[in-house]
């Protein structure tokens, strides 16, 4: 059987490091986007830059992976 305690304990902790990993992520993505010199959206939507998507996915990704492995341990 499953104890109570412990199963309550784990879906705080998990529930705990979901909202740090999206505060960290939302963060570090503001930052990139105040860093550019240029409106990303803009760039993307508007003149259709596919290069600049590509980019701004792998770092989204990268960060992602980064966060993870960080709240992994």
């Amino acid at each position: 059987m499953l104890d109570l305690a412990v199963l309550s304990k784990t879906v705080i902790s998990t529930l705990l490091f979901v909202l740090i990993g999206i505060v960290v992520f939302a963060v570090a993505f503001m930052l990139i986007v105040k860093v550019t010199p240029f409106s990303i959206r803009k760039e993307i939507e508007e003149d259709q830059n596919t290069a600049l998507a590509i980019v701004i996915g792998s770092v989204i990704l990268g960060l992602a992976w980064i966060i993870s492995a960080a709240i992994h341990g």
